[in-house]
């Protein structure tokens, strides 16, 4: 059976060194999306090898960016699976197992060359016409007895893969790149083993897929160069190779290389910055695939029945801030009243607008501000500029652009334009609702013999202290009654000193 023909398992395997890298995010929604799309398996691999980096709290950073995704795996941390353990420092056994394998098999050689002969070797290479081409198999030479008998008298080594020397082109057939081809003779004699006992990437991620049966290895085309060296490793140990897909690189909107010190480059900031996470997973996904090359708006469930690997590009991708924020305007209109509270509510909570207990209580009050910024945002956390001036009680900090343009401005008869206002907002006749209270305002262009801007204009500055706000009236109704009428009394008394 074909690695084509097996049960779709695929993984998606980062390393614990940091937040979740947007790139690594597209390719974990890749894997993911052809998992389900093929009733497959999606399998979470934690390659945590590198001790100095790779921490427990970065790990959870991962997950946590996994789960606020909606990426479920299949199998790996906090799940189970019958294929672990899933972080790769507790798979040591496995490792080593493998290297049995490949000693019986005649695939490796101890090399007992220390760093300082080999990069003499190096730069002897260097300095001639060829150039260095990898290691020169000093050790392959030895003989098994005079080997284990420097093992044995404990003279540090590592475990050198046995590269055949009539081995031909290294081929394989790329989901995405089409048929590839590498010689092999330009392949050295990979450390496969350090002198600590430790794998190297390429030994370990080979050992890894094949024990966990992964048939689909979905990955950035940054890995293309291991593919190579890793089908040698799957070879030496007779393992079936798995199909090979690698993805187009994610480049800013510049055409140059995403950068921490120009891009948001990870998932933990695009939350931050009040994306959602339905947009990310549909965004990412355009970032190299496409359903038809016209649908921009893709849902999970269309994403998980119609991805394939035959519609992702091999061009780079560019990331487009603009349709970002778009496409995460789109979301956010469509996402209903009590989505928006459950995702927003940690900006309010932060921006110190209220507490966990305040939306818990009054979670129907807040719904309703939904409709008043709904068609306005791009990102969550627009609300937060948006609606603040509904939480500030009789208080009103008066935006003196804003006052001059709309209250001084020769003509405006602004003071009179609020002081029948205030007469009307404070008939406790009229219901405390928008369209009475706008209905019975609306009266007063007659009353005054003025224009609709003249009248509502002063009014939302008056109540929000901005020209520019959310609807007035519907704002209006989810405040308290006595506030609004102090927010204007403030106003006629700061500005016309009355």
């Amino acid at each position: 059976m074909t690695a084509s023909e097996k049960p779709v398992r695929v993984r998606f395997a980062p390393s614990p060194t940091g937040e979740l890298h947007i790139g690594g995010a597209r390719t974990a929604i890749y894997n993911w999306a052809f998992a389900r799309a093929n009733d497959g398996d999606f399998i979470l691999r934690i390659e945590d090898t590198d001790p100095e980096r790779s921490t427990e709290e970065n790990k959870q950073i991962i997950l946590r960016a996994m789960r606020w995704l909606g990426l479920d795996w299949d199998e790996g941390p906090e799940v189970g699976g019958d294929h672990g353990p899933y972080l790769q420092t507790e798979r040591f056994d496995t490792y080593a197992d493998a290297l049995e394998r490949l000693k019986e098999r005649g695939m490796v050689y101890p090399c007992f060359c220390t760093k300082e002969q080999l990069d003499e070797k190096r730069a002897a290479a260097e300095a001639t016409e060829g150039g260095y081409s990898g290691y020169d198999r000093t050790c392959r030479s030895l003989s098994a007895e005079e080997a284990q008998a420097r093992i044995d008298a404990g003279e540090p080594h590592v475990w050198r893969l046995k590269v055949p020397l009539d081995h031909g082109p290294i081929e394989f057939d790329d989901a995405v790149y089409g048929h590839m081809s590498f010689p092999a003779d330009v392949m050295d004699d990979m450390i496969l083993v350090r002198s600590d006992g430790t794998p190297t990437y390429n030994f370990a991620v080979v050992c890894d897929d094949a024990f966990m049966n992964i048939s689909h290895v979905i990955r950035g085309d940054d890995h293309l160069s291991n593919t190579p060296r890793q089908i040698l490793i799957y070879e030496a140990l007779g393992y079936d190779v798995p199909v090979f897909a690698h993805l187009p690189m994610i480049l800013g909107s510049d055409g140059r290389k995403l950068s921490k010190r120009r891009n948001a480059t990870s998932v933990e900031q695009y939350k931050e910055m009040g994306y959602l996470p339905d947009t990310l997973i549909n965004f990412l996904a355009l970032l190299g695939w496409s359903l038809d090359g016209e649908t921009t708006i893709i849902d999970r469930d269309t994403l998980c029945r119609e991805f394939s690997l035959d519609r992702v590009t091999r061009k780079d991708a560019i990331l487009d801030e603009e349709k970002l924020d778009w496409m995460n305007g789109i979301y956010i209109q469509n996402m209903g009243a009590a989505a928006w509270v459950d995702e927003v509510a940690p900006f309010f909570i932060e921006a110190g607008l209220a507490s966990a207990e305040d939306i818990e209580a009054n979670r129907a009050w807040f719904e309703k501000l939904y409709p008043l910024v709904a068609e306005r945002s791009k990102h969550l956390n627009d609300a937060i500029e948006k609606l603040s001036f509904i939480f500030d009680g009789p208080n009103v900090t008066l935006d003196e652009k804003s006052v001059k343009k709309n209250l001084l401005k020769e003509g405006a008869r602004a003071d009179e334009v609020l002081r029948e206002t205030r007469a009307i907002l404070a008939d406790e006749s009229i219901p405390w609702q928008c369209d009475p209270l706008q209905d019975a305002v609306r009266e007063l262009t007659e009353k005054l013999d003025l224009k609709a801007k003249f009248v509502f204009q002063p009014i939302r500055v008056a109540v929000t202290g901005s020209q520019v706000s959310p609807p007035l009236f519907e704002s209006i109704e989810l405040m308290k009654r006595e506030d609004v009428l102090a927010r204007i009394d403030y106003t006629l008394a700061e500005v016309f000193g009355a």
